[in-house]
């Protein structure tokens, strides 16, 4: 069983970075897809970042060139690098996985992913 299970999040000034982290377990694919999303209060979930079994990125663009998305070696652990961060990144932050396919251009819908983790909050203040 798939289980996914993210830290990192906290509260921060803005112009600060975060690192999130997400461990994963149970599963055995070698083809995947692994996505950080978010959800602010009141508003639609929404893709952040993802990345292929190959190291390939990708990022919405409000967040590219602030955010890296990244994964360690064993690629059991999914990173998200968060830098100049701003009021408006504000939300839960949860990680999802897709496995036995690629990202695609698809990668930025909710309903690709079967997995996903509980989240972890940040807050950004101004």
């Amino acid at each position: 069983q798939v289980q996914l299970l993210e830290s990192g999040g906290g509260s921060v000034q803005a112009g600060g970075s975060l690192r999130l982290s997400c461990t994963s377990s149970g599963h055995i694919d070698s083809t995947y897809c692994l996505a950080w999303f978010r959800q602010a209060p009141g508003k639609e979930r929404e893709a952040v970042a993802a990345i292929e079994d190959d190291g390939r990125p990708y990022y919405v663009p409000a967040v590219k060139g602030r955010f890296t998305v990244s994964q360690d070696n064993a690629h059991d652990t999914l990173f998200l690098q968060m830098e100049t961060l701003k009021p408006e990144d504000s939300a839960m932050y949860y990680c999802a996985a897709s496995y036995g396919r690629w990202c695609g251009g698809t990668w930025s819908l909710g309903a690709e992913y079967a997995y996903w983790g509980q989240g972890t909050q940040v807050t950004v203040s101004s």
